[in-house]
């Protein structure tokens, strides 16, 4: 199906110019780059990974980032979402690559990981068959945690790293920083006409990124290590399977597939004012369960949605393909290319944080925008309640869960697998009613009781009537 072209950002199809897109396209790598190349950070320090593979787990996150973003935008076959969202290696996995690299390294984390990419794909598969088991009251809910969730990450890059025991964490330096980013996010997108209020995020970032630079705080060791060239070649990374490993990947792989049904359905319903179709919801997960499956081949972690990305879009609302596409080329070229992808990680954590704290914001919105889709009704509230609370509750006190397996903290240590699971849960155990059901429930409530208060009141009539007769 050939579809008019336009040059408007606001056109799925719409291609605008190159000079226009870029700042746009820009504002999404930045925003994303961090998280996808935290955790493979994290995952070779516990794994024990030496200084080349450490390098090589970087720089195939970077890769398949982009190559996942280009099968969501521009799908293959029944492969690919195709609408305006980012792809790639995220903090979703991380305490379960952490529980499984700890024991079998790298090499196990891949083999479980091939296992999990293949649950991703049959989950795609018969997600139109099930699909019913996520209303937005589900959705909603885990798209309304993923917001809520990110905030510490925001903030925390703001006070100066993401790591609290950091030198210099919380410095009025970084916060100066942190916040001058904000307020010009802040005031381009409130304040700004035409091209300067889209490219708001990107515009903080060089302010926060120009002002760091002027104190000092830019960092250009990793630039000046990082090799021009690097070539994945398969099975490099070794591949090893484990049944436990295998378990609690594939339980990860299909709670996350709740959060990419979120996600998309976060990106449509805030960026282009419609719900996610079907085709699109299974061309999404199947898309991604081949990339987290071919990933595994090569040494890349899988691959999630990524929220904060959605919050670009939804702030935004640019949705042109041709923006997003350009952001993933950019992506595929650092991961071949590091000394490209270095000079993005140069960027200090005060101007990421105080760019995407807002964006985490609007994560959080677009949750109560899919929630009041549905009925809140008395049932309705429960299932948002009891979620949200338990989920933020063990995220804010992680002691609480210190004393169980490894594999129950893995999994209970995510507030998104606690929301999603709970979400599900109650919204299959508890009674279906509506808020007619609910009100027609509370007038027979109150007829029994006015019944109840009538024949209280003519039996005590009645016993006044024979204490009056025995007395006469």
């Amino acid at each position: 199906m050939k579809h008019s072209q336009s040059k408007s950002v606001f056109d799925y199809y719409g291609k605008p110019s190159f000079g226009k897109a870029l700042p746009l396209s820009f504002q999404h790598i930045l925003a994303m780059i961090m998280g996808a190349v935290t955790p493979p950070l994290i995952v070779a320090g516990v794994a024990g990974a030496n200084g080349q593979e450490t390098m090589m787990l970087v720089q195939l996150a970077l890769l398949f980032s982009g190559i996942s973003t280009l099968l969501q935008l521009y799908p293959v076959g029944r492969f690919g979402a195709g609408v305006p969202t980012i792809f790639g290696v995220g903090f979703a996995y991380v305490p379960s690559l952490i529980a499984v690299g700890s024991v079998y390294g790298i090499p196990g984390i891949l083999g479980a990981q091939i296992a999990g990419g293949i649950a991703m794909i049959v989950v795609g598969l018969f997600i139109k068959q099930i699909r019913h088991l996520f209303p937005p009251v589900v959705a909603g809910t885990v798209v309304l945690v993923i917001g809520l969730s990110l905030y510490d990450i925001a903030i925390k890059y703001m006070a100066g790293s993401g790591n609290t025991s950091a030198d210099g964490f919380g410095s009025g330096m970084n916060w100066l920083v942190g916040l001058t980013t904000l307020a010009v996010v802040l005031l381009c997108s409130q304040f700004g006409k035409g091209y300067l209020r889209l490219a708001a995020i990107i515009v903080g970032i060089v302010v926060g990124y120009v002002m760091s630079f002027a104190f000092g705080m830019v960092d250009f060791t990793s630039l000046h290590e990082a090799p021009w060239v690097i070539v994945p070649t398969p099975f490099s990374m070794g591949i090893e399977f484990h049944a436990s490993a295998v378990i609690s990947m594939v339980v990860i792989c299909i709670v996350n597939s709740v959060q990419t049904i979120g996600d998309l359905s976060a990106t449509t319903v805030g960026g282009m004012n419609r719900e996610l179709k079907d085709k699109e919801l299974s061309g999404g997960l199947l898309g991604n369960g081949l990339c987290t499956l071919v990933g595994s081949i090569f040494g890349a972690l899988p691959t999630a949605s990524f929220s904060q990305n959605v919050g670009i879009v939804a702030m935004t609302k640019v949705i042109s393909r041709y923006v997003l596409g350009i952001a993933a080329v950019f992506l595929v070229i650092a991961g071949l290319l590091p000394k490209f992808g270095a000079v993005m990680t140069t960027i200090p954590y005060p101007v990421l944080g105080g760019a995407t704290i807002i964006v985490f914001g609007m994560i959080t919105m677009t949750g109560i925008q899919l929630l009041v889709k549905d009925e809140l009704s008395s049932r309705n509230i429960t299932i948002v309640a009891l979620s949200v609370a338990l989920a933020m509750g063990i995220n804010a006190v992680p002691e609480a869960i210190a004393q169980l397996g490894d594999t129950a903290r893995m999994l209970i240590g995510s507030p998104v697998i606690v929301a999603a699971t709970v979400a599900f849960t109650l919204n299959m155990l508890l009674p279906k009613k509506s808020l007619q059901d609910e009100a027609r429930e509370r007038e027979e409530i109150e007829r029994q009781m006015n019944q109840g208060s009538a024949k209280e009141q003519t039996e005590s009539d009645n016993a006044q009537l024979r204490q009056a007769n025995a007395n006469n």
